[in-house]
This record gives C-alpha cells, sequence and structure tokens, in this order.
C-alpha cells in the first residue's frame, strides 16, 4: 500500500510539474484586440490528467519490466512470449529489407507516388514534399560525415547558407542562371568544408563539435553584418527560379518542376552517396569512425580521409542550398541557424548512424510530421517531443541500423565461416 502510494504521489507531482512549465505556452491566450489574457483551465487539466495518466503507465512498465528479469511465474513466461515475438518480429522486418525484391518494389511504389504527387496532390502537398526532398539531400550528406566518419558537425547549416547564397549573390550581380550556380555552389561549399578540415584535422569529440558550432555562428553573423554584399538582415529577394528551355512558366507549373528537380536531386544523392558508402574511400570513413589508430596503423592517411568526409558532406549541402535559394526567391541569415543544424543532426541520428535508408524515413518523417501535425494545434511540437524522446528510448540505434558487411569465403556457407573464423580466433 505503502508502494502505491508513492507512485501515484510521484506521479501527481510530475503532472503538476508538467502544468506548471506549459501553463504559459499552452494555457494562455492573447486577445489582441480586447487586450486580455484568457487562462484556459480546462487546457490545462486535460493536460494535467493526461501526463498523470502517462507517468502511471510509464511507471509500471519500467517497474515490471525490472522485475520481470527475476521472475520464474507464468506472468514472466508470458513478457518472455510477447519479447521474443517482438524480437521475432524485428528480425522478419529485417529479413524482407534485406531482400531485393521487396526493397525494389517498395522503392519503386514511393517513386510512383512521388512522381504523381504535384498532378494528383494540391500545391501545399508539392511545396512541403520539395522541402522534405531538401531535408533528406540535406541529411545523407551529413551522414558521410558524421555517420559513416564519426566527425561531430554541429554548424552543417553554415554550408547550406553558402550554396544559397551563392546562387543569390551571383544572379543578384551577375545575371547567371540556375544551371550555372548550381555546381558552382556545391564546390565553394566543399572549399568551404576543405577550409574548415584542415584547421580541425587532429581534433575529435567535443572539440570538434565546438568548432564546427563556431564557424556555422561566423558564417551565419558575416552574411548577416556584412550588408554591402549580403543585404544584412534583409536578405537577397527576387531570385528567380530555373527556366525550362526558355518556355514561360506560370507559378503552379514553375514550382511543379522545382518539385521534380528536388526529387531528382535527392535520388542522385541516395545512389552517389550509397555508391560512396561502399567504395574504398566509404571503408576508410568507417575505419576511421571506428578506431583512428588501428585505421592508422593500417595505412589510411587520417588527414586525406577527414578533408574528404568535410568535403563530400558540406558538397551536397551546397547543392541543397542552390534549391532552396531557386525555390523560395527569398534567403535570409535567421532560415540557417544552429536550429537547422541541430534538426539535420537529429535526421541523422534518429535513422540510424551510417544508414542510408534509416536517414531518408528519419527525414521525411520529422518533416513532414509537424506539418501533419498542425491539426492538434498547440499541441503539436509536444506530442511531436514526446514521439522523439520515446524513439530514443526503446529504438536508441535508430529506425534503420546500419548493417555490417559480412564476407563469406567462395564455397563456403555462412555457418562454416562462423565456425572457421571461431576456431581461428580461438
Amino acid at each position: 500500500m505503502n508502494a502505491v502510494m508513492k507512485t501515484l504521489l510521484r506521479a501527481v507531482m510530475i503532472s503538476v510539474w508538467f502544468m506548471a512549465l506549459t501553463f504559459p505556452v499552452l494555457s494562455l491566450k492573447v486577445n489582441a484586440t480586447k487586450r486580455t489574457v484568457d487562462v484556459l483551465w480546462e487546457r490545462a487539466a486535460g493536460m494535467g490528467l493526461a501526463m498523470f495518466a502517462l507517468s502511471l503507465l510509464w511507471m509500471w512498465y519500467f517497474r515490471h519490466k525490472e522485475r520481470g528479469r527475476g521472475d520464474s511465474g507464468p506472468l514472466a513466461s508470458v513478457r518472455a512470449g510477447m519479447g521474443r515475438g517482438w524480437h521475432a518480429l524485428l528480425r522478419r522486418l529485417d529479413s524482407l529489407g534485406r531482400r531485393r525484391g521487396v526493397t525494389g518494389l517498395c522503392a519503386g511504389v514511393l517513386l510512383a507516388a512521388a512522381v504523381f504527387l504535384p498532378v494528383a496532390g494540391s500545391m501545399y502537398q508539392t511545396t512541403i514534399f520539395a522541402n522534405a526532398f531538401l531535408y533528406v539531400m540535406l541529411a545523407l550528406g551529413l551522414n558521410i560525415a558524421v555517420g559513416i566518419a564519426g566527425q561531430l558537425v554541429l554548424g552543417y547549416a553554415a554550408f547550406y547558407a553558402i550554396g544559397a547564397y551563392t546562387y543569390g549573390l551571383l544572379n543578384q550581380y551577375f545575371g547567371l542562371g540556375f544551371w550555372v550556380c548550381l555546381p558552382v555552389g556545391g564546390c565553394l561549399a566543399a572549399v568551404a568544408g576543405l577550409l574548415l578540415g584542415f584547421p580541425v584535422l587532429r581534433l575529435q569529440g567535443d572539440y570538434l563539435a565546438i568548432v564546427t558550432l563556431g564557424f556555422g555562428e561566423i558564417v551565419r553573423l558575416l552574411l548577416n553584418n556584412w550588408m554591402d554584399i549580403t543585404g544584412g538582415s534583409q536578405g537577397v529577394a527576387n531570385i528567380p527560379r530555373p527556366s525550362l528551355f526558355g518556355i514561360t512558366l506560370s507559378s503552379d507549373q514553375s514550382m511543379a518542376y522545382v518539385y521534380y528537380l528536388t526529387l531528382a536531386a535527392m535520388i542522385v544523392t541516395i545512389v552517389v552517396v550509397a555508391r560512396i558508402k561502399d567504395s574504398r574511400v566509404g571503408l576508410a570513413l568507417r575505419a576511421l569512425r571506428d578506431d583512428e589508430i588501428a585505421s592508422e596503423a593500417m595505412g589510411i592517411d587520417l588527414r586525406m580521409v577527414k578533408l574528404q568526409a568535410f568535403a563530400l558532406g558540406s558538397c551536397w549541402a551546397g547543392f541543397a542550398g542552390v534549391l532552396l535559394a531557386a525555390r523560395i526567391n527569398f534567403i535570409s541569415p535567421p532560415s540557417f541557424t544552429f536550429m537547422e543544424s541541430a534538426m539535420i543532426l537529429s535526421m541523422v541520428v534518429l535513422g540510424g548512424m551510417g544508414s542510408i535508408s534509416g536517414v531518408v524515413v528519419a527525414a521525411l518523417v520529422l518533416t513532414l510530421a509537424p506539418e501533419y501535425l498542425r491539426a492538434l494545434s498547440a499541441y503539436r511540437m509536444l506530442v511531436f517531443g514526446a514521439l522523439m524522446v520515446l524513439m530514443m528510448i526503446f529504438r536508441p540505434q535508430g529506425l534503420i541500423p546500419s548493417r555490417k558487411r559480412i564476407y563469406h569465403p567462395r564455397g563456403v556457407s555462412a555457418d562454416g565461416a562462423a565456425t572457421s573464423a571461431q576456431g581461428g580466433r580461438a
């Protein structure tokens, strides 16, 4: 009885604390016309009751999970059976994902849906999916440096800004078009990645993260204060969208054209990053991530590998920046803050470090979920954050973890290879 009272008291304290934290945001409504502040007591009480029930469920789950480790009764066998069923389901899904036929069929269906979206969907759907495809490009580019090479980069939005401002400024001052600025923006972002990579060759971990974070803020402040060139906080406006062989396009047609360009760029990014991951460069990057000392002892040039990671990762951010400027026709420094870098990094972590399919899924989820949760109004970001917390607790390795490549000698089965390998280690 005492334990039950303690649990209830703790749940009440959690709900009260949650209500106090969210009260200014969720329970106060400012009426600008009447110049009054209305208190939504029903909403506050509902949030408190919901948090009370969730906290009880949360504590019950972890308490039974701890007890189940030492129990041997019928409940323990039921829990063990449920756990085995869950792991069997995950293994089944993983085996389906490894089949090329199933993977190809799913990819084909998704590609067909993406191609026909501008025809069957609204302009709003086309816009948000084009934005989601841009974030897929950004997340895959950052996945090269963070997920594959293991280099923690917190200022990735700086390369995004370099690509966007490359198109905006070259078009404003020199009249260059989209197709000329697209490779130039990617190359300039790659050069910026190399310039950042040289001073941080000996840094790793938190020190590398701090330096890259400072680089991102330096670029943003430079764009904000260099008013004679970049326009400062007013940004660069009237950036033209790409032309289609000189044909005049309407607003909807132009948006659909940019959508298809973004879709094509995302597909090219997926293919190229997948090839990089399985190439000699990708193997060297993964060796760098796992153990720098061992990789250097095996003859890998750490300096060159790190520079390749920074250059390859920043290059795709530059391409995405040019596409962003062409899509929204306006860019400004507030679009490239640290929150952008944090969001892109969360896509890599949530999807699975080094996993291409996982990063693609996570980028789409984190970009589209806030838009489709607008029906929840003030609760959508709360639900969004709760889902991310649950994901990190119950699946910390990511949505789709990266699988390690396994090599088997020719003519030897997997079991025989494993047995010979164990015998060799013994």
